[in-house]
């Protein structure tokens, strides 16, 4: 059985773009020290979506298995996640990717605000970039689309936990460890909040 290219000829760009986008986070990052100020991110991480993932992924809404479908219906074909200490960070690097020149946000989900009924927090970004490389649209700006989720370090602690369990299908007491996961993300919340207050009165001393 052959394997379908979902993302086609445009697939061997993709890796490239990450790291291309990486490095333009890792020089707001840079600005932002150099600023005297504190460091925008803990760590970055970086990935681009296996094919067959993306291949259920347009099945599960109903796409033809094309390079259009996974490059410009999903948009997060690219996928980039920065993890801050505090959520004032999180949100300072907001300001500095709306302000950027070479992206533009397109879409933004906010569940740091508003969390989801499970307990999962985070703040979800689509940028538009512009490249050097053939796009599906057939542009001369070579447009593709990065999915960029802002987290603090709990947050991401808290996420990988819940992604373990999603993905562990011999779990027998899962409502248990799903109420668990509730009550443990209100604990973070609440954590990750009392931490940035202290931050902030550290930094009145100053």
């Amino acid at each position: 059985m052959t394997m379908i290219k979902i993302y086609g000829e445009f697939g061997p760009y993709l890796s490239q773009i990450k790291d291309d986008v990486i490095k333009k986070l890792a020089i707001l990052n840079q600005r932002e020290c150099d600023n005297n100020s504190t460091k925008l991110y803990e760590h970055l991480i970086g990935r681009v979506k296996a094919e067959d993932s993306m291949i259920e992924k347009c099945q599960r809404k109903g796409l033809p298995l094309s390079p259009h479908s996974a490059l410009y219906e999903c948009r997060d074909a690219i996928g980039i996640r920065i993890v801050c200490n505090f959520i004032d960070d999180v949100y300072r690097a907001l300001t500095l990717l709306r302000a950027a020149d070479w992206c533009e946000i397109v879409k933004e989900k906010d569940y740091i605000t508003r969390s989801k009924p499970n307990g999962y927090r985070s703040y979800h970004l689509i940028l538009k970039v512009t490249t050097p490389y053939p796009s599906v649209l057939a542009d001369t700006a070579g447009t593709y689309f990065v999915e960029i989720q802002l987290r603090t370090i709990a947050m991401d602690s808290w996420a990988s936990l819940e992604h373990e369990m999603k993905y562990k299908h011999s779990i027998t007491n899962s409502k248990q460890i799903v109420k668990e996961l509730k009550r443990c993300a209100d604990q973070l919340a609440s954590c990750d909040v009392q931490m940035q207050t202290i931050r902030q009165l550290i930094h009145e001393e100053d």
